[in-house]
């Protein structure tokens, strides 16, 4: 008989427990003397959105790119020239796992490890997309080659987005 893996979402406990993980994170952040500058301006749903995109990436169903809002594209938009640090990077990893442990998520290696090596390239990815200037210089990770971040795009807030926030193609 073959056992079924689960995926890291499924692992985890579902949307329910990575919601909670984010909403538990970013009420710490403002306080945090790292973090608290750079999402001094975070809307109150920010958790939300956030929690959505690692859900999806963790293998949960698209409730961030399925609601035609956001894409991957979009998210590595959000990042360009905020010039993030790598003490800022590392921080909020930190931060983020010690809030996972305080919420008794799964500690066991197997997933701790295949956790932490997400929260791993996705924020170096982050801080360095976030020294460039513009979406046509940003890496996409996630296995993608094909060129400009621009090229991804699929919706027309993304666009505005882009455009808004001088990143425009």
């Amino acid at each position: 008989m073959e056992v079924k893996t689960p995926t890291l979402y499924e692992w985890v406990g579902g949307i329910d427990r990575i919601e909670a993980l984010f909403d538990a994170f970013y009420g710490k952040v403002p306080a945090d003397a790292v973090l608290g500058p750079i999402f001094a301006l975070m809307s109150k749903d920010h958790f939300h959105i956030v929690a959505h995109f690692v859900a999806e990436v963790l293998g949960g169903p698209k409730l961030y790119s399925g609601v035609g809002l956001h894409s991957h594209s979009s998210m590595v938009a959000k990042h360009i020239g905020r010039h993030l640090t790598n003490e800022q990077r590392k921080r909020w990893v930190s931060l983020l796992l010690d809030t996972a442990d305080e919420l008794k998520l799964p500690d066991d290696p197997e997933f701790r490890s295949a956790l932490v090596g997400y929260l791993e390239w996705g924020s170096r990815l982050d801080e360095r997309n976030s020294q460039r200037k513009r979406c046509a210089d940003a890496q996409m990770g996630m296995g993608r080659s094909e060129g400009p971040v621009c090229a991804g795009l699929n919706t027309k807030s993304e666009t505005a987005l882009m455009t808004w926030s001088g990143n425009a193609c």
